[in-house]
């Protein structure tokens, strides 16, 4: 059964949403090569409890001993915080979700350190749009599958990627994984009408390579079947009339991931491009 929310409550859900943007953003602070995930976790998990919220993963299902997943290059999601330390052209996806005043945010952001190359730039800038092309569809009078086709004819269909069959988005509100189920494939027009006050989590995971994928022993971390790297975004969205409701806020998190040397952006592949090309590199 779908939960509609009042005006009200999607402003609570808009606190709780907004509060793991501002916690990704202290992440973007600190990644560099050397850091460890296991420090960043412990870090993330400080900083949600000093602002009087619970990290909504730790013992998700009785199990999930972390704050945080911390997927790494070939893990798609779900990943374990580790003392492995990260390294140059690592690609780095955080999904941290949080519950504040009985409400959840659930959100991710894919990082990359230092320059991964042109081919792995390209799978997170194609992801990270197919995010906001699915975004498009989540109004009201549209279906499910509208959303998850646009993020499929955006990703599959025209880059030749892999979309993740395995693991899709979610509804949300007091409870983290609420209906509808929001695959990253499907039907245009197919699936459960969306209304007003509907609040969900939208994740492409999209794969270079093929979408399959499968789990480590640990029973939690999801990983491309041929080693190849995955990337994922996630927003939080209230379905509106005309145009959704984005209630989680990457620009908090895009201006410090700008202002950290040590991270690699869009603009510094640009600006490297543009650069390469004044002095005749091709």
């Amino acid at each position: 059964m779908m939960i509609y929310k009042t005006d009200e409550q999607v402003e609570l859900m808009r606190k709780s949403a907004r509060l793991v943007s501002k916690t990704l953003a202290e992440v973007a602070k600190i990644l560099k090569p050397g850091i460890d995930t296991l420090s960043i976790d412990k870090m993330i998990g400080e900083f949600i409890h000093d602002h009087k919220a619970v990290p909504s993963f730790l013992n998700y299902q009785g199990s999930y001993p972390f704050n945080s997943c911390i997927s790494v290059n070939d893990v798609v999601v779900h990943g374990f915080p580790t003392k492995k330390e990260l390294k140059e052209g690592d690609i780095v996806s955080v999904d941290i979700g949080v519950i504040l005043n009985d409400w959840h945010g659930d959100h991710a952001y894919t990082f990359a350190i230092g320059d991964p190359g042109p081919e792995v730039m390209q799978l997170i800038q194609v992801t990270k749009e197919s995010l906001y092309k699915g975004i498009e569809k989540a109004v009201a009078g549209n279906r499910v599958g509208d959303i998850g086709f646009a993020i499929w004819e955006y990703t599959e269909k025209n880059h030749g990627y892999g979309v993740v069959r395995d693991l899709v988005g979610h509804g949300l509100g007091r409870n983290m994984h609420e209906a509808p189920q929001v695959p990253n494939y499907g039907k245009r027009g197919s699936g459960s009408k969306l209304k007003e006050g509907l609040t969900l989590a939208i994740e492409p995971m999209i794969n270079m390579g093929t979408r399959e994928v499968f789990t480590d022993k640990d029973g939690w971390t999801v990983r491309t079947k041929d080693g190849k790297p995955s990337v994922h975004f996630e927003h939080d969205v209230c379905v509106k009339k005309g145009t959704a409701d984005i209630l989680s806020d990457y620009s908090i998190i895009e201006k410090v991931e700008e202002e950290n040397e040590n991270l690699f952006t869009m603009a510094d592949r640009d600006a490297f491009a543009k650069a390469s090309a004044s002095k005749g590199i091709s």
